[in-house]
């Protein structure tokens, strides 16, 4: 048998033309990849942008018709400051429930409104310190511990029970301003697993805001950043007066409530900690579930209760048992300074 001269020739040639081949295969290989990570990468944003989108129009539709303006009395000029924090919408324990949640603050604010008579306050301040809802999967187990789903507790138990409240205090304030942060219950998951920004704490204040945006008496700042940045602080200003809002979670400790950490944390936020020139003249936080005044030299961390009651995780790991309350505090805006508190217990 003859073999071809050229045999030699077209078996390099074949060899070039498959190699080719699978360079072109692998290059389109690459650019799938490469559409389907970029598909990735904007599907959550896209996905993000496209709730809000639908949530702002859903939420445009519905009328709300603003509450009277209140009678104008004689009115001194401090500004009462209601601290509303650690709802826990949706959690059960022995002796609480949303329905318990939604009585509790309903009851709150009936006795805002006859502490700012006594004072003659025309207007109130309500620092949200977070934990608003309790979720259903921030630890194990937590799915057992709810009476409500997540959509539930922010698009439907929270919103009313925190809209209704505010609109309770504007029947009898000339204005009310709420400085909102969020709490780690409203966290997304377990600790770490999503960004930080997500937080259904402020999907429930959002939510609040475009319910109340025809009342004209009524302001609502949520602290919020661009970006995958939890917004974990906020200062709520008062005429010359001042206060960190944080929830609380940022503070370690253990056995309750973590005094020398609160000491390290509040002096070292204050002295540049949260950045150059940001400066304050109290603290206000939940979290801690028991109601508490940190005097720290000139300044004072407030400490907030909470609407939530008996829990049996605290009563075996922390010993502490406290009951439900919030701390009411009279705001001198001249003067710079709180000149009163009011411990609310709650329980009936």
């Amino acid at each position: 048998m003859q073999v071809h001269p050229l045999s030699g020739e077209w078996d390099d040639l074949e060899g070039e033309i498959s190699a080719s081949d699978e360079v072109t295969r692998l290059k389109g290989q690459l650019n799938r990849i490469s559409r389907q990570l970029y598909e990735v990468k904007h599907k959550r944003a896209d996905y993000i942008a496209a709730v809000h989108e639908a949530l702002t129009d859903a939420m445009g539709r519905i009328e709300i018709e603003p509450v009277r303006i209140p009678p104008k009395r004689a009115h001194s000029d401090q500004v009462l400051v209601a601290q509303l924090s650690d709802l826990q919408t949706g959690k059960v324990t022995p002796d609480y429930n949303t329905e318990v949640c939604r009585e509790r603050v309903m009851r709150y604010a009936d006795e805002i409104i006859q502490i700012g008579r006594a004072h003659k306050a025309r207007h109130c301040v309500v620092p949200i310190l977070g934990d608003v809802i309790e979720s259903c999967d921030i630890f194990p187990g937590q799915s057992y511990l709810v009476d409500s789903t997540l959509y539930a507790q922010v698009f439907n138990t929270t919103p009313v029970i925190i809209a209704d409240f505010l609109r309770r205090l504007l029947g009898h304030f000339a204005t009310v301003r709420v400085e909102a942060v969020q709490g780690n219950h409203g966290r997304i998951g377990r600790k770490g697993q999503y960004s930080g920004a997500d937080n259904a704490d402020k999907m429930v204040y959002r939510v609040v805001k475009l319910l109340l945006r025809d009342e004209p008496r009524l302001e609502f700042n949520i602290a919020d950043l661009d970006g995958p940045e939890s917004s974990w602080f906020k200062i709520m200003e008062i005429g010359n007066y001042s206060a960190l809002l944080f929830h609380g979670d940022q503070v370690r400790g253990h056995s309750g409530i973590p005094w020398y950490g609160f000491q390290k944390k509040v002096n070292s936020w204050a002295s540049g900690g949260i950045g150059p020139g940001i400066t304050f003249d109290d603290a206000m936080c939940g979290h801690f579930h028991q109601r508490a005044m940190i005097p720290l030299n000139q300044r004072t961390v407030w400490v907030n209760g909470s609407i939530e009651s008996y829990n049996t995780f605290a009563q075996e790991q922390l010993a502490g048992q406290s009951e439900p309350s919030q701390w009411v505090l009279l705001c001198d805006p001249e003067k710079g300074a709180i000149t009163a508190s009011y411990g609310v217990r709650l329980r009936t």
